[in-house]
């Protein structure tokens, strides 16, 4: 029989991973940080197992994890990790381009939009899933998200992608 973590936690890494390292841009420390908050995990699985949001606690965790990292070493990560994607393709010079644009366009929204637009458009979320991991009402879901792509088109017509 699979314990509580292999069942119920173990399958959120690769979304959680995902997450952290949009934050971080650093493989190294999202990789510390989530193994981090699997061990507090483990410690605590029997209190987890009752939690109402436990998907929203990992996710605050993490956040937590990374939060004292930083006050810890007394820094700021760069985004610049994130331009660091390799097309090895000739032929791909374009979407090279194309997609640093808009990581640099996602990477310039307020956090706030720039996560619920993560969790909707990468992670695929429901707009009540969204709500529930990052306890803030359905409508501000909503706000949030439309004022990112209202934001991204908006930059996108003026950088001449999209007319």
């Amino acid at each position: 029989m699979n314990s509580f973590f292999e069942t119920h936690i173990w399958p959120l890494r690769g979304k959680l991973f995902r997450m952290v390292f949009l934050w971080t841009k650093d493989r190294d420390l999202a990789e510390d940080a989530l193994q981090n908050v699997f061990e507090k995990t483990m410690g605590r699985q029997k209190e987890l197992q009752t939690h109402p949001n436990l998907t929203g606690w990992m996710v605050k965790s993490l956040k937590n994890e990374v939060l004292m990292h930083h006050r810890k070493n007394e820094r700021i990560e760069s985004l610049e990790g994130i331009r660091e994607t390799a097309f090895n393709e000739p032929n791909q010079l374009e979407s090279e381009e194309s997609l640093r644009l808009i990581f640099d366009l996602v990477g310039d929204l307020p956090e706030k939009q720039r996560e619920i637009f993560h969790l909707r458009e990468v992670e695929e979320m429901s707009y009540e899933a969204i709500a529930g991991q990052m306890e803030i009402s359905l409508d501000q879901v909503k706000v949030n998200l439309h004022r990112a792509r209202k934001t991204l088109r908006e930059k996108l017509i003026n950088q001449g992608i999209t007319g």
